[in-house]
């Protein structure tokens, strides 16, 4: 038999190297066979016989012995001299040996030998999913060795791996774990964005100003007086409170002390640490009272209005504090004095509930005498004559420098060729008239029955015509020197004050006061 009688593809010999296939190519090829081609089945479920892929279509039958075949043989054999000797082949076992030989289901075994038997179809048949295998070395990865029949393939078992795992399929996640991962990574994208929003946002606090809280809850504890000078305007007391702790916020409190439609009046007002903002606005409307006494005297208030103050603030009657009153010497006044006039300080007051009304006028009385002690007064009848000078400084001054009007007002007690010994002013005769008004007619000011008439009478009136503040008390006990005899304020609205040392100058100021008045009609009432 020629070389070229035996080129059978489907032949188990290998048709590189003339041999039989070994059982390592016979498995690779028959796995080739059982995967149309495409190396996707992984050689463990050939050794193990799960998950085994389902067989191909069974291809057609092998050939039946060729006639022609075996007469061919049978000339050949009758002629044995014109052959040429060729090395004996061995025969292709009747069943190669398969790995199927290892599975425990003897049904399954025979199944694959139709398989195997199909390669020994028909010489010249060609079937499209039989592979062709061009070289000696195969698929599989071998580079060509030959392999003798006996040779033991365990050192090679692993060979065919590469193709395996090149053609492992990674399960694609499902639709509900892919929502999951997108619904996870939304959320922590979102909380990384609060996170960052909430830290950036303490950091502009500061910045813009909103670090402040609107208002404390109250009603706050402890005590905390503050000051609300005279002429101090809502802003600064509202500065004041929130530096001192009292409220929270400047500005809210001017809200809240704005809509009350109050007024603020100079005092000591006593407060708690971290009120609310409408609490404090009634501390300085003196609307607390249901703790507390509470009033506040203004200055120039004259007696009969600060003893009305003092009844509403403590529910004391006007007719007891009147009585009261009425007996200045049981305060330590002394005998010239007719009543409490000049001596009820003005001021914010709060005293305990139930505290008698002596005891309330006597507090009063004790803080004007306390500050004449301070400026070096002690006896109780220049104390008085002090006080007298200081309401007509509080009525007269306005604006002006309290220390000018009381050194003028002691220069003209003093012997003079402008004056004559006469104070000559409207305050203490619209006193004496009992009206506010210094609109008064000639014939009043020469009314020597008047005896707060300092036009008419020398000296000093009988008592002081109001309740002097600190301020007005302070310059009637130390007078600036000088020499003016005059003053006049020209302007209601700047308390524009001017002096003079003769009459004739400050006649011509007066002018000017009467042309205001004739500009702002009914202001000089």
């Amino acid at each position: 038999m020629s070389p070229a009688n035996i080129d059978d593809s489907s032949s188990p010999l290998d048709p590189g190297a003339g041999r039989p296939l070994t059982r390592k190519e016979l498995r690779a090829r028959e796995k080739t066979l059982n995967t149309g081609g495409h190396d996707a089945v992984p050689e463990q479920a050939y050794e193990t016989g799960h998950d085994i892929p389902p067989l191909p279509a069974e291809p057609p039958a092998a050939a039946e012995a060729d006639p022609r075949r075996q007469d061919e043989a049978l000339r050949e054999d009758q002629a044995p001299q014109d052959r040429v000797e060729e090395p004996v082949i061995p025969a292709a076992p009747a069943a190669p040996p398969s790995i199927q030989d290892d599975r425990q289901e003897p049904a399954q075994h025979d199944s694959w030998e139709p398989a195997l038997a199909g390669h020994q179809h028909a010489a010249g048949v060609h079937y499209s999913d039989e592979p062709h295998y061009e070289e000696p070395g195969y698929a599989d990865g071998h580079d060509g060795t030959h392999y003798e029949e006996g040779h033991d393939d365990g050192a090679h078992h692993h060979e065919l791996l590469p193709a395996s795992a090149a053609a492992t399929v990674v399960a694609k996640p499902s639709k509900k774990v892919r929502r999951r991962r997108r619904l996870l990574a939304l959320f922590l994208t979102l909380a990384v964005f609060v996170t960052a929003v909430a830290v950036g946002a303490q950091f502009l606090k500061p910045l813009l100003g909103s670090d402040k809280p609107g208002d404390f809850p109250g009603p706050g504890s402890g005590e905390v007086v503050v000051t609300v000078e005279n002429g101090e305007g809502t802003r600064s007391v509202a500065s004041k409170l929130e530096n001192e702790g009292v409220v929270a916020n400047a500005d809210t409190f001017l809200q809240s002390f704005s809509a009350s439609g109050g007024i603020l009046s100079p005092g000591d007002y006593t407060f708690k640490s971290e009120m609310k903002n409408s609490d404090a606005v009634n501390v300085l409307l003196g609307k607390d009272q249901t703790k507390v006494i509470y009033f506040a005297l203004s200055a120039g208030l004259r007696i009969g209005e600060s003893l009305q103050a003092i009844s509403q603030g403590s529910g004391i009657s006007f007719q007891d504090l009147q009585a009261l009153s009425n007996e200045p010497a049981q305060f330590g006044l002394p005998a010239n004095a007719k009543n409490l006039e000049g001596y009820l300080a003005p001021g914010e007051h709060r005293f305990p509930l139930g505290t008698p009304a002596k005891d309330i006028l006597q507090s009063l009385v004790k803080i004007t005498t306390d500050e004449l002690v301070s400026q070096g007064i002690t006896d109780p009848a220049k104390q008085y004559e002090a006080v007298i000078v200081a309401s007509i400084v509080q009525a007269e001054g306005g604006q002006a420098e309290y220390g000018d009007v009381a050194g003028a007002i002691y220069n003209r007690l003093k012997p003079n060729d402008q004056t004559g010994g006469f104070l000559q002013v409207d305050s203490a005769v619209t006193y004496g008239l009992g009206t506010k008004s210094y609109n008064f007619t000639d014939e009043q000011r020469q009314d020597k029955s008047n005896p707060y008439n300092t036009y008419a009478n020398p000296g000093l009136p009988p008592g002081p015509i109001g309740s002097p503040g600190k301020t007005a008390i302070d310059a009637a006990a130390r007078p600036k020197t000088n020499d003016y005899l005059y003053w006049v304020t020209i302007n209601l609205d700047t308390k524009e004050t001017k002096f003079s040392r003769t009459l004739a100058e400050h006649n011509a100021y007066v002018e000017q006061y009467n042309a205001w008045c004739t500009a702002n009609v009914g202001r000089c009432t």
